[in-house]
């Protein structure tokens, strides 16, 4: 089981929010190539960055803090990046620049034909962030809900060729209430691609029951306020569910 720690960028800075609120944020650093050290320092295999003013100016708005990042940690492991990504040429600058994953959200929503084109420029590259509250996927940093079934789209978009799927349940992310076992359980089962799971991991327990059903096809965990408000210690966790994890 692969634990990823987040780093939410927002105006240069790593911060946390709840729900997804931009208005809601709590700053951990103003250092995030500092933050991606200490991660890796204690064990991180990868990380997982979120450029969250580009997810609402639809281009990227952080790049000197997401450089900093890769010229800290990106030859020791791999980075993903979501956030603002909307076009093809960003994706490649981004490879060109270190990223490992790029992650298409709400462009994979609304324009299908654009996240066909990325698996097909750059496989092996692209991730699809699915972001559902209810079984239904939302776009726009969660503002908005659409009618597509979660599911359906998993399908649809595993047919284009994407390397894997982050499910976020918004309900849950950054309250700490426990990360949701049975819908990631459920979209894992529906799919064949690697699922990471997001939002709401909390403490041991939750890392315990995302190791009992990883068999399912659950790849991963993003994890982000716990490890910074300390519900969860990264380097125990990470140390856990490799304990856990089957051979």
């Amino acid at each position: 089981m692969l634990l990823i720690p987040a780093i939410d960028l927002q105006d240069g800075r790593c911060v946390r929010l709840r729900q997804g609120d931009l208005d809601d944020a709590t700053v951990f650093s103003e250092d995030p190539a500092a933050m991606a050290t200490q991660w890796l320092d204690q064990g991180a295999r990868r990380l997982h960055l979120v450029d969250l003013n580009g997810a609402v100016a639809g281009k990227p708005k952080n790049e000197a803090a997401i450089k900093s990042i890769i010229a800290a940690v990106a030859d020791e492991i791999p980075v993903q990046i979501g956030g603002g990504i909307r076009d093809l040429d960003t994706i490649e600058r981004y490879l060109d620049a270190g990223i490992s994953y790029v992650i298409i959200g709400t462009a994979a929503v609304k324009d299908p034909g654009f996240l066909r084109d990325a698996c097909s420029a750059f496989p092996g590259n692209i991730i699809v962030g699915l972001d559902a509250r209810d079984g239904k996927v939302a776009t726009d940093g969660w503002s908005k809900l659409t009618r597509h079934d979660v599911l359906d789209l998993a399908r649809k978009f595993e047919d284009y060729g994407c390397e894997a799927i982050i499910y976020t349940d918004i309900g849950r992310d950054g309250m700490l209430s426990g990360v949701n076992i049975e819908a990631t359980v459920k979209l894992a089962q529906y799919v064949n691609i690697p699922v990471i799971a997001s939002g709401g991991v909390t403490d041991l327990k939750d890392i315990e029951a995302l190791c009992a059903v990883e068999d399912e096809g659950i790849e991963g965990a993003i994890l982000g306020r716990s490890i910074y408000e300390g519900t969860l210690d990264f380097a125990a966790a990470q140390e856990l569910a490799d304990e856990l994890s089957p051979p």
